[in-house]
């Protein structure tokens, strides 16, 4: 091809693809080309109803016109402002703004770019944590079997899914992982299991094989969402945090996926009633229209790198896009959304109907188990033999061809509709799932 000449728009060889499998795409390409509150359009003309909040992150639904509108007006106004010893008002204003909305205790907000960029933030900030309060022994990171932290080389040191990892040799030193909480005897749980609290006391094995006195911080998402769906037993977020708050360890969650009301709360803390030293957040914070994340840190955190000359750096760490005015824009516009229109609590209201809705698949091809908690949902269905992921891949297939779109890990479909979407609307996302397990039987 001569260097002056571009590829032509349907020339997909150029983009390599995340997450995908690319020759399979490629083969048979599912083009997205525009959107609107509950709906994809395809690039065949076909309206696809968003299951899944585009990947976790759009929960007010798509293009909408406040979010819109402010991001228009910004990049006309303030494109950039650089971060570092400088600052412009929309990132203080939206910090505060956090706070009002976040579990007690959650005082100061440090801005990222994803949710990835958020969690080695905060295993970065908990490392120096110690160190400035003159523990510098507290070095040792513990995370969850299957859970996922984004793809940063700290995020697949403490994240627990195999093929996250297993590619990319010896990852980060002194790590170490719970057991993850899926237990078979909790199976078509309706929210919270009864069985597995007792998993949080695995920590102490390691506070005693380890020495509290070496161990920097616990990171665990509050409801897994990336691996399938798996929800906290009753009881065991509390046990980790009395362990934790026991030993000196700080305790993070990952809200990347659970924070902006997928549960019913605006964070996942809230619903559960336990509040964590640090929260991680990305996707629902711009709706999924900017890339932005933050951390947002307790007072103690904050103040003990506040020493020492006021002229000098207290902590070394940030990046270009820190704080993005265009990213503070869409936040802040993506916040009034959800205050308009109460989306932050929406799941609660929700939840019943969302739950019947799905719990009504049991007994289609294949379904192994099912669970569900605020309007997040997952279907588990029984493996082909020999060939692991092929069903729910299958499914994903098919169920984009009629006109739904899910998000399968293996042969798990997971479900995280916008917080917008209708009674009508659920019974029609459900009910073509149905329709699709049940021919692909």
């Amino acid at each position: 091809m001569p260097l002056d000449r571009k590829p032509a728009p349907n020339d997909l060889r150029a983009f390599w693809m995340p997450f995908t499998a690319n020759r399979q795409f490629k083969s048979a390409p599912r083009m997205l080309v525009a959107s609107k509150d509950m709906h994809y359009t395809s690039s065949d003309g076909r309206q696809i109803l968003d299951g899944t909040a585009g990947l976790w992150c759009c929960n007010a639904g798509h293009c909408r016109p406040r979010i819109t509108e402010a991001v228009r007006a910004q990049v006309g106004e303030l494109d950039y402002a650089p971060a570092f010893q400088m600052g412009h008002p929309l990132a203080f204003e939206l910090a505060n703004r956090l706070v009002d909305i976040a579990p007690e205790g959650m005082e100061h907000v440090f801005y990222c770019n994803s949710g990835s960029e958020a969690v080695d933030t905060a295993l970065k900030i908990a490392l120096a944590y110690h160190r400035a309060r003159g523990d510098s022994a507290r070095t040792r990171l513990i995370g969850r079997e299957r859970g996922y932290h984004g793809v940063g080389f700290g995020g697949i040191s403490v994240g627990g899914i195999v093929n996250n990892r297993r590619h990319f040799g010896t990852l980060l030193a002194g790590v170490d992982h719970l057991p993850h909480t899926h237990l078979p005897e909790n199976r078509m749980t309706r929210g919270q299991p009864e069985h597995g609290a007792h998993l949080a006391d695995e920590l102490e094995r390691l506070v005693a094989l380890h020495g509290a006195e070496t161990i920097a911080a616990v990171i665990v998402e509050p409801m897994a969402g990336s691996t399938g769906v798996l929800m906290p037993p009753k009881g065991y977020l509390q046990r980790l945090r009395d362990i934790t708050r026991k030993h000196g360890i700080l305790l993070i969650f990952d809200e990347v996926i659970t924070g902006f009301g997928r549960l019913g709360s605006p964070f996942a803390a809230q619903h559960f009633g336990v509040v964590p030293d640090m929260i991680t957040c990305a996707k629902g914070l711009t709706n999924g229209v900017i890339p932005m994340g933050a951390v947002l840190a307790s007072a103690q955190i904050h103040d003990a790198f506040m020493q020492g000359p006021e002229h000098l750096i207290e902590l070394f760490h940030g990046y270009t896009y820190s704080g993005n005015p265009i990213s503070c824009a869409a936040a802040m516009a993506t916040l009034d959304t959800y205050a308009e229109e109460g989306l932050l609590t929406r799941a609660a209201e929700l939840e019943n109907h969302w739950q019947e809705a799905l719990h009504s698949l049991k007994d289609h091809p294949h379904v192994m188990d099912i669970r569900n908690m605020g309007l997040i949902g997952a279907v588990e269905l029984s493996p082909i033999d020999g060939q692991p992921g092929k069903r729910g891949f299958d499914i994903f297939v098919r169920a984009f061809e009629a006109g739904i779109l899910i998000r399968v890990t293996g042969d798990i479909i997971a479900m995280s509709p916008p917080l917008i979407i209708s009674k009508e609307q659920i019974d029609q996302l459900i009910g073509t799932l149905g329709d699709v397990l049940r021919m692909a039987a």
